[in-house]
């Protein structure tokens, strides 16, 4: 049997994340805008929520299509505060558009939201090496400068533990436990 981080074993969907995405760096920009989107939704709710809505989210957001999300107008928005398959708060719904506008200044910038984003850790995962989850932090340093940049670049819900749940997510921080198997 396979020792995972404990957190992960509610189910085969927590487990099929952990195994499969959580952790392992993502560079490419759709799949980190996926990612920020999904975690401005978590906060304040449980990943496993979002989670659970992930393939709704998809839908409803266009498949994460940046050009699109970007271009969302009122009737668009009020039309996802109905869609009982996605969470329907309208403030995280109009980040979700924001955010995308803001993105893509930041590709216009440095070329990709990768090569800014990971610039935070100089293109290289942190490997903190907890022995258990207690040593797990929802915030750190890096992570209060990047939300503080960010939001000075006009995002929204993005507060340090989002971001800290972003670099977690897309692999920009290894914090599988030390029994886990994905470390080997």
């Amino acid at each position: 049997m396979k020792t995972r981080c404990a957190w992960c074993e509610k189910d085969d969907l927590y487990r099929a994340y952990h195994d499969n995405e959580w952790g392992k760096p993502v560079y490419d920009d759709p799949t980190l805008f996926e990612f920020l989107i999904l975690e401005t939704f978590q906060a304040g709710l449980s990943w496993y929520t979002v989670l659970a809505k992930r393939e709704n989210f998809r839908k409803a957001f266009d498949h994460f299509n940046l050009a699109k999300v970007a271009q969302y107008d009122e009737t668009k928005i009020e039309a996802l505060c109905q869609d009982t398959g996605i969470i329907r708060n309208k403030l995280k719904i109009k980040a979700a558009v924001t955010n995308a506008q803001a993105f893509i200044k930041i590709q216009e910038e440095f070329g990709s939201f990768s090569k800014y984003i990971w610039g935070f850790v100089d293109g290289k995962p942190i490997d903190n090496k907890p022995q258990t989850l207690k040593e797990v932090p929802a915030t750190t340093p890096l992570s209060d400068a990047l939300s503080k940049d960010l939001k000075k670049r006009g995002f929204k819900f993005v507060g340090s533990t989002v971001v800290y749940a972003h670099m977690q997510a897309t692999g920009m921080v290894n914090d599988h436990i030390a029994d886990c198997f994905t470390r080997a």
